[in-house]
C-alpha cells in the first residue's frame, strides 16, 4: 500500500489561493484520508475537519482516528464525502 503523510491540501476562494494550507495527516492509496487524533474524545469539529478535507480533496472515504482510548475500535469513526 501507498502511504502519504502530512499531504499539503491547498486552499482558494474566490479563485485565489490563500496562504492558509491543511495538511491531510495520512492519505492511503491515493483514495483514503486518515486524520489521527489523541483526545480524551472525539467532538463534532473533528469531523467537521475531516469532511471538509474530504470536499477539498475530493476523495470519497475518511477515517477519523482517535489513540486516546482503552479499546481502539470504539476510537475510530468512517466517514463517506457526501454522507455523515
Amino acid at each position: 500500500m501507498s502511504v502519504a503523510s502530512q499531504i499539503q491540501l491547498p486552499l482558494f476562494y474566490k479563485g485565489e489561493k490563500l496562504e492558509k494550507e491543511f495538511r491531510i495527516d495520512l492519505l492511503v492509496e491515493d483514495e483514503i484520508i486518515v486524520e489521527l487524533k489523541a483526545v480524551e474524545e472525539l467532538k463534532d469539529i473533528h469531523e467537521v475537519q475531516l469532511m471538509t478535507y474530504l470536499k477539498l480533496s475530493n476523495k470519497k472515504l475518511g477515517l477519523l482516528i482517535n489513540f486516546n482510548v482503552p479499546v481502539l475500535t470504539k476510537g475510530v469513526r468512517r466517514r463517506i464525502n457526501g454522507y455523515l
